[in-house]
């Protein structure tokens, strides 16, 4: 017969298809009837279908989607790093020293905790330390496009969380170092290990940057052909850094980075991808959902995971206090204390990077991180949220669609 035979289980494919559908529907119903954010629901759906609960999405399909969902996020952080103004720095450099308080405080809370409290190894407790020190940049971009929030705590945010990330992922570099000394012994593959990640993800990101800039200059500014460009520039990234070993999220944030720094005649000023922000969205959150390990978790490292988020945030939120009086108000500084504290799929990656260095031990080492990931992907964009709002700087008209 020329009919095929009944397949045991649904094509991945389509129950992928069918879950992005239905991370859709959930966050735009929480969105409208709740009042929550659209990512709050994106990973509730992935959370659920994921192996932690219903498991219709088990390892090998999640296995899958991970190049998709690399793709995703990799192209927010392109975003993020093209806003990231070096200029606003070097004007004002509080705002650098803000950032560094902030991250560093961050970094030394949750080492202390994960080292002194937790009992992890020193270089498990950097580990720890590096994947949790960073704020989440795709959600704070997404909410404030959500909230269409405009103003100073909304900018500088965003420039915060710009920076954190940058310093977290050259943290998270040295830290491979660390690692690879620890389990193997091998004191050159330390040394080596983070230079390659470094090193790559910069040759990466200038090759790629320099081609988008160089084809896109031939194009119409802001049509739909240097979308395009950047979108395949970006994909080119993530092949070469997915074949030289080298982090996708580094090399994408880099490749940002570049393109705002090298682009002197701004032919790539007036493109963006802000429909686009939304669709990467749904990919993302729901498949970062789906790879929180919450049914690994207990009683007392659910508690530890809570201990984890509360040193953090209170570090942060020092850290945010204790600069930039010169030039904001001490209530803004508590909102931009408060909008800086989402963590998310950045730091999900970042531990699925070190779990694919060392399967075998890092599963217990890295489930503290990624157990207050999963708590903080669904409080950190109302953390977020809420101090857009306060500070005054948020439109949300009748919960219309995102822009």
């Amino acid at each position: 017969m020329f009919l095929p035979p009944m397949p045991e289980q649904a094509d991945p494919l389509a129950l992928m298809a069918l879950l992005l559908v239905a991370g859709l529907l959930a966050g735009e119903g929480l969105y409208r009837m709740a009042g929550l954010s659209r990512i709050v629901g994106y990973v509730l759906a992935g959370a659920l279908a994921g192996p932690g609960a219903l498991n219709w999405l088990d390892g090998e399909t999640l296995a899958l989607a991970r190049p998709v969902a690399d793709a995703a996020l990799g192209l927010l952080l392109l975003e993020t790093g093209r806003n990231l103004d070096l200029g606003w720095l070097r004007a004002n450099p509080g705002l650098l020293r803000t950032a560094a308080a902030e991250s560093g405080l961050a970094f030394a809370g949750v080492f202390v905790f994960s080292w002194g409290v937790v009992g992890l190894s020193p270089a498990w407790s950097a580990a720890t330390a590096a994947i949790t020190m960073t704020s989440a940049p795709a959600v704070v971009l997404l909410t404030a496009e959500e909230c269409r929030a405009q103003g100073q705590v909304t900018q500088r945010t965003l420039l915060l969380t710009a920076i954190s990330c940058a310093l977290a992922f050259v943290v998270f570099a040295l830290v491979l170092g660390l690692i690879h000394a620890e389990e193997s012994g091998d004191g050159l593959n330390a040394f080596i290990h983070p230079i390659w990640v470094l090193g790559g993800g910069v040759l990466i990101a200038l090759l790629c940057a320099r081609l988008a800039l160089g084809l896109a200059a031939r194009l119409e500014k802001g049509g739909a052909g240097q979308v395009f460009v950047l979108v395949a520039a970006a994909l080119l990234a993530i092949g070469l850094a997915r074949m030289a070993a080298v982090p996708v999220f580094l090399s994408l944030f880099l490749m940002g980075v570049a393109v705002g720094q090298l682009d002197r005649n701004r032919v790539l000023a007036y493109t963006s991808l802000p429909q686009g922000h939304w669709i990467l969205a749904i990919v993302l959150f729901v498949v970062t959902g789906a790879m929180l390990p919450l049914g690994e978790a207990t009683g007392l490292m659910l508690l530890q995971a809570v201990g984890l988020l509360v040193v953090r945030g209170f570090a942060k939120f020092i850290g945010v206090m204790a600069t930039g009086r010169e030039d904001l108000s001490a209530q803004r500084r508590r909102l931009l204390g408060l909008g800086v504290q989402p963590l998310s799929a950045t730091a999900v990656f970042m531990a699925a990077e070190l779990a694919a260095f060392y399967p075998e031990v890092s599963v217990q080492a890295l489930l503290l991180p990624l157990l207050a990931a999963a708590l903080m992907e669904f409080i950190g964009p109302q953390l977020c949220r809420r101090a857009f709002v306060l500070a005054g700087e948020a439109a949300l008209p009748n919960r219309e669609p995102p822009p």
